[in-house]
Parts: C-alpha cells; structure tokens; sequence
C-alpha cells in the first residue's frame, strides 16, 4: 500500500480553509477526541442543525474528517492519514520560518565594520 504524504495545492488550499474557523477546529478536535454523531455535534453549539452539517462538510471535503451511515445517524470521526498529512507539511513550514530566523540571527550576530575608520577620503579634513 502506497501512502501519500505530499499534499496538492487544493488539498492545501481545502485543508487551510476548513481550520481557519474556530468551530470547524473544535469540531475537529472533538472527532480526533472520539467518534460524534452530527447531531450530537450540532446540540453544542449555538446555531442551526444545517450549519454544523455545513461546517462538517468543509471538514469533510478537505478529508479532515470521514462520515458513515449508521442507521439514520451520520457519525463523524477524524481522519488521522490527513491530519498527520496536514501536520508534516505545518512541520516543513515550521523548518523553513526556523532556518530563516537563525540566519538572521547569525546577520545580527556578526560583528559591525567601522566605515568611518575606514574611509581615507575623510583624512586631512
């Protein structure tokens, strides 16, 4: 079995946008936590059944998240292959702003020239 761990751009793009609302992270959470029905997922929190299934389908649509038929029940649980996709490619962006912060620590690090030491063209004056 072939595992994927390189993300495409639409898989990047689907799984920022379904982090970047607090809800759909809590939801998230939730999920990795244990296994919810929506709308056991939709009873916590203060707006309608529909807009909790909206944001499960964001979850859903970036594969954060996987859903089943149970019955008449749709039960949702985290999808641990994506979130461990989504986390090495955090992890690569985390190395690279890392590498960059200790390059220009090493810049601050050195020591200044003296220009005005050095300038013979200011001799004489």
């Amino acid at each position: 079995m072939v595992v994927r761990t390189e993300l495409s751009e639409a898989e990047i793009d689907r799984v920022f946008h379904a982090l970047a609302i607090s809800t759909r992270r809590d939801i998230l959470r939730r999920t990795i936590e244990r296994e919810h029905s929506v709308s056991t997922l939709a009873s916590d929190y203060e707006m309608s059944f529909a807009a909790v299934q909206k944001h499960v389908a964001v979850l859903e649509e970036a594969g954060l998240i996987v859903k089943r038929a149970e019955g008449r029940e749709r039960l949702v649980r985290a999808n641990p292959e994506m979130i461990a996709r989504a986390r090495a490619l955090l992890a690569r962006y985390e190395e690279l702003w890392r590498a960059r912060i200790a390059r220009l620590d090493d810049l601050l690090a050195e020591k200044p020239t003296d220009s005005a030491g050095s300038d013979e063209s200011n001799e004489g004056v």
